[in-house]
């Protein structure tokens, strides 16, 4: 196979978590720009069409919006139903919708850390096993999870008081690799992305002018003294769901401007 031809995705439908905004919209942009029929599903169908009409636009491929609560199973369970009525499969799927929620770590409210688990971890799961279960019908595909450096670390209160958020993060990296070596023998591929900083509508209120000193420290923290943007995640995205990354399964590549290495 032609190095040019390994990152194509013709032909392939791909389903992408999240995908109305920030880093989803990015990851659904990159693999539609390699061919890929996109399916786009969160709780907002506004900014869901929006980013729908704008990839059909710049691509030409098909993009379904679909309004899903990814904690809750019927919305999951309907939002499947939607898709195996538009597409005859599931090709790739990105788990990347996710939520986070700021209090002070002495203060932070157990209903608050059970609805990060139940969307960061409880419903990536859930989304999962579903779609591996139609992708092991089908011959195969390729899983990936969407992680944060923060899995790998602990964090300051004043940047990101969020005490459950890492830990969500930390469990979808062991998720990877145990589904890696559980859904290999299906010819399902499962790995994930950490991402570091990015420009994202999670991160905006970093960059409002009462936290200026806050996003210069985080900037300054990095060592490419940039937080990322959209080039700089969606052909991460597409090397994974296509065959030039054939031979991996169980990784979490960090994409952080080389925060952890530091």
């Amino acid at each position: 196979m032609k190095l040019t031809d390994m990152f194509k995705l013709n032909g392939k439908v791909a389903l992408v978590t999240g995908g109305g905004r920030g880093l989803g919209k990015f990851i659904a942009t990159g693999l539609a720009e390699a061919g890929a029929d996109i399916i786009i599903a969160s709780r907002k169908m506004k900014n869901l069409e929006a980013t729908a009409k704008s990839i059909e636009k710049e691509s030409g491929v098909k993009v379904l919006p679909i309004a899903c609560d990814l904690a809750k199973e019927e919305d999951i369970d309907r939002m499947l139903k939607t898709a195996s009525e538009n597409f005859p499969r599931i090709d790739i799927l990105v788990n990347n919708a996710g939520a986070t929620w700021g209090a002070p770590t002495l203060d932070f409210p157990l209903d608050k850390w059970d609805h990060l688990f139940d969307v960061n971890v409880r419903g990536v799961w859930i989304l999962t096993q579903k779609v591996a279960r139609t992708m092991k019908a089908q011959g195969g595909g390729n899983i990936i999870n969407i992680s944060s450096i923060m899995g790998f670390r602990g964090s300051e209160e004043i940047a990101h008081p969020a005490i459950p958020y890492n830990s969500t993060k930390a469990a979808i990296n062991l998720l990877t690799m145990n589904l890696a070596i559980k859904l290999a023998p299906y010819n399902i591929r499962v790995n994930a992305i950490a991402p570091g900083f990015f420009r994202t509508d999670m991160m905006a209120y970093l960059e409002k002018p009462d936290n200026k000193a806050i996003y210069d420290t985080l900037v300054n923290s990095v060592p490419l003294r940039r937080v990322g943007d959209i080039d700089d995640i969606k052909g991460v995205a597409v090397f994974l769901a296509s065959d030039a990354s054939a031979y991996m399964t169980g990784h979490v590549i960090i994409n952080d401007g080389g925060l952890l290495a530091k």
